[in-house]
């Protein structure tokens, strides 16, 4: 049976591959990979995630490329600690 991502799952997976890519950023298409999303899709959470202040859009090498913010690294170890005391409780994320 196929197991289905929520946003906020979705959301976290982005902001942690762009975490891991360090201060160079990492560009869509590798997000693409990662992220295993539609490019339409991707571009929606790209824009909300920058909207809401958790990662910048850079140029880098001229091409876009995205870095998380201080606000984007809290919001992902928050989401990592409730991630994980819910699943000490047996419930899903």
């Amino acid at each position: 049976m196929a197991t289905y991502r929520n946003s906020t799952q979705i959301v976290a997976q982005l902001l942690s591959a762009t975490k891991e890519s360090g201060q160079q950023g990492i560009r869509t298409n590798s997000l693409l990979m990662n992220s295993n999303l539609s490019h339409n899709r991707l571009t929606n959470f790209m824009e909300n995630l920058t909207g809401s202040g958790l990662i910048n859009k850079i140029e880098y090498d001229g091409k876009n490329a995205f870095v998380i913010t201080e606000k984007g690294k809290m919001y992902l170890e928050e989401y990592q600690r409730f991630s994980s005391i819910a699943s000490s409780f047996g419930l899903d994320m």
